[in-house]
This record gives structure tokens, sequence and C-alpha cells, in this order.
């Protein structure tokens, strides 16, 4: 079983062929396909998926809160046992909003925010509005993306209260590094909802952006309500008033994706938060400004 994991790893690790499995195929067909196919309630079905998924992946499900799973689906979304991602208490720290690997970061210059080195792409691109995109100017962005084998589900870095959403129809493009290094523009290009809120800690605005990709059935928002479908009504802008606690769930991918999040000036990665590794939901990833800054306030 090793060496045939290793085999598969190798393939599937060169990034051509890594492109054309995962990107020159019907990708939306993919995609409502793989989210049928997940929810069927079978366990031959659901035991083959998860083995042939072993193969390719690390599956770590020794931390999920039940070890009975109806689907394949059920899986992807599970929840973790109490006390499995403990949050950073410090009020100063804005802490992951999931598990990830730690992607571009840096600060927005321009009006623009790295993909990967050496390709940028407009904030306002991202946001759909422009006017939004300028709130964050000379701000800080991190880019956070979550593998198919982590726990797909993410939390508020800080308590706040969720102001509005903006939902973004798009294309599902992979969004793993050889196309991230392929792809102009990917994140503007693939389904995405911005979701705009303002801590409690001195008001500051920041913006979570989860971004969708292929296999991705759906982007989930629990605070918008039981039976919220985002890809019901097209593109549009959901008002919102919803307060989370700082480490409460906000929603969940059905699938491995990636969350951009933006703060505005004088935020500063947290020093264990480090470019190209992994990072856990409740872990530090931003230390809040220093000093009160009136013009992050906006």
């Amino acid at each position: 079983m090793t060496i045939v994991r290793s085999a598969l790893a190798r393939i599937a690790g060169h990034e051509g062929i890594n492109f054309v499995l995962t990107n020159r195929i019907p990708r939306r067909w993919a995609t409502r396909l793989f989210g049928w196919f997940s929810r069927i309630e079978n366990p031959v079905v659901r035991d083959l998926s998860v083995a042939t998924w072993r193969l390719f992946a690390d599956l770590d499900l020794s931390d999920a809160r039940t070890s009975e799973f109806r689907s394949l689906r059920d899986v992807f979304v599970r929840r973790l046992k109490d006390g499995a991602r403990p949050v950073h208490p410090d009020p100063e720290i804005l802490v992951s909003p999931c598990d990830a690997i730690v992607g571009a970061q840096g600060r927005v210059e321009a009006g623009q925010v790295l993909q990967v080195k050496g390709s940028a792409y407009a904030l306002s691109d991202l946001l759909g509005d422009a006017d939004h995109a300028a709130r964050f100017a000379g701000g800080r962005y991190v880019t956070l993306r979550l593998t198919s084998s982590m726990y797909h589900r993410f939390h508020a870095p800080q308590d706040l209260c969720v102001e509005s959403v903006t939902y973004i129809p798009g294309d599902t493009w992979n969004v793993n590094p050889p196309a991230l290094r392929r792809v102009d523009r990917l994140f503007c290009r693939n389904e995405r909802a911005p979701i705009r809120a303002r801590l409690d800690r001195r008001g500051y605005p920041i913006t979570l952006v989860p971004v969708a990709a292929i296999l991705v059935a759906g982007i989930r928002l629990g605070f918008l309500g039981p039976g919220t479908e985002l890809r019901v009504g097209g593109a549009r802008v959901i008002p919102c008033d919803a307060a989370l606690r700082k480490g409460e769930e906000m929603g969940w991918f059905e699938h491995g994706s990636t969350i951009i999040l933006l703060t505005p000036e004088g935020f500063a990665l947290h020093e264990s938060a480090v470019e190209g590794r992994m990072i856990r939901a409740g872990q530090p990833l931003l230390r809040l400004p220093r000093d009160e800054d009136s013009t992050a306030l906006g």
C-alpha cells in the first residue's frame, strides 16, 4: 500500500500532470457530479471513496467528533471533538479561521495583492467592489489554502459582527500551486463570497473571502440562517447583522479551497505564521496594531 501510494503521489505531484488532471476537464460539470456523488449514503460507496482518498492524501480522522459517517460528504464537513482546536485567548491576536497552508501574504500595494510571486491581481476584481477594496489600501492580506484532507469548517478570527456577504458566481479552477502559477487572476475567476465584518476590538473592518474550487459543491455560511443557498438568486449583496465570538463557526466548504483574509493598515503577521507552513484554526495569525490608527477605522 505504501509503495502504491508513493507512486500515485509522484504522478499526482508532477505539475504538468496535476494541472491537466484537475483543470483540463469540464470543471463545473465535474463539481456538480462530485456534489451528487459525495452525498450517496451507501457504506460500500463511502468506504471505497475514503480508501481511494487515503491513497492520495494524509487523511486523519482521529480528531473527528464521530467515527460514524453516512457519506463521503459527511467526512468532508466533519465536526471536531471539543477542544481539538483551542483558540488563542489574547484579544490583540487574530487567529487563523481555518486549518490551512499559509500562502501568499503581505501588504496591499497600489490596490494589488500577490497570487504567487510575480503574479498579482487587483483587490477590486476579487471583491467586485472598488470602494470595498479601497478600505484596505496599505493593509494586510493573507491567503489560506485548505487541502482536500483538512478540516473544512472555518471560524471567526476575532469577536466580530458580520455586516454583509457578497455572492459572486464564477468558475471552479483548482486552487493548488500548479494552477496558481499557470492561471492569471485565478481567485478573481472563481466563485467566491466576500464576508464584510467589523471587529469588536477597536472597530477595525476586516473581510474574509472564501473562494470555491473544483469539486467544491458549495460554500455554506451558517450565520445566514438555515437553508440559505448562496447559489440560488445569483450575484447579490446579502445584508447581515450577525455577532460571532472568537472561534465560533462561520461556515464550511464541501471540499478543500481557499480563504483570503484582509485587514487594514497596521496589522502584522504573527511570527508563528510562516508562508508555506500549515496553520490550524485558532492559532495566532495576525497581531492588531499596537496603537489605535484612526485611518483603519473607516
